[in-house]
């Protein structure tokens, strides 16, 4: 893993968020990383509970400024960075007052997901892409984690696949059981085509986890299973798509998993 350059993007992360699975996950592979002479930038995004103060965040002016246009509208991208404490780990936050600035994640005080989750996804997705350009850094490899990141690999390979910056990337996706009942809006399929995008989208008909995910997997260059509770139904999709697939115990192993994502760099 020496001079490898990891980008980890995920929804959540310690110890910015509450100790969730995918959050303590998500801080635990970037750290085995560093751990074995990787190089790691881990991207996400900057919701309001998150105490800038406390964290020690701050704008990075020279990235911030872009505008990321969604639905036919102008949405300001701003990028703020920290350092995790004791590790030799920067953390960079996608952030925008409309989509980011109140304290709820991805559901509201009733757990029911937020109206603009889509509009969310795809603003972090291209905020993501747009930056790790703008600081002009080739990673090896993207490690994926959880249904929010579920358009990366879609984007990446589509509208993105001729960019420089990316031209040997490989999509590592690290997938968790399932966290929402119900589904996004119907209307994420006119809002991806708006971008440019003209694939088959129709598995998005119903944009709930389980089509999320599938989606993920499809456009994704391996699988890591991230947890024991994953869905049959969900593991049964992962494996239609015949991706190289590392299990929930194997991923466990630091020595093992290292070898799974090196295999990605060859």
């Amino acid at each position: 893993m020496k001079d490898k350059k990891i980008l980890v993007i995920s929804s959540e992360v310690v110890p910015y968020l509450p100790q969730t699975e995918k959050a303590v996950n998500s801080f635990l592979v970037s750290k085995k990383i560093n751990d074995f002479g990787g190089m790691t930038r881990i991207f996400m995004p900057k919701y309001g509970i998150i105490n800038e103060r406390r964290h020690q965040l701050h704008e990075v002016i020279r990235l911030s400024g872009m505008n990321m246009i969604i639905n036919d509208l102008y949405m300001p991208l701003i990028i703020k960075v920290a350092s995790i404490p004791r590790e030799r780990m920067q953390v960079y936050f996608i952030d925008n007052e409309d989509y980011f600035k109140r304290n709820d994640l991805l559901k509201d005080k009733d757990d029911i997901l937020l109206k603009d989750n889509d509009e969310r996804m795809i603003f972090f997705t291209k905020g993501v892409i747009e930056t790790v350009k703008k600081l002009n850094w080739t990673p090896d490899i993207i490690n994926l984690h959880g249904w929010f990141t579920s358009l990366f690999p879609l984007y990446f390979k589509t509208i993105f696949a001729d960019d420089p910056v990316f031209e040997n990337s490989k999509i590592v996706s690290s997938i968790y059981n399932k966290s929402f009942e119900g589904s996004l809006s119907k209307k994420i399929i006119e809002k991806i085509q708006f971008d440019g995008i003209n694939q088959d989208l129709s598995n998005l008909s119903l944009p709930d986890f389980e089509s999320l995910t599938d989606l993920m997997v499809k456009y994704s260059d391996s699988v890591i299973i991230s947890s024991d509770k994953i869905e049959k139904s969900t593991l049964n999709s992962v494996k239609s798509h015949s991706k190289k697939l590392l299990n929930f115990r194997d991923s466990s192993n630091d020595d093992t998993l290292m070898k799974f994502l090196l295999k990605n760099t060859d």
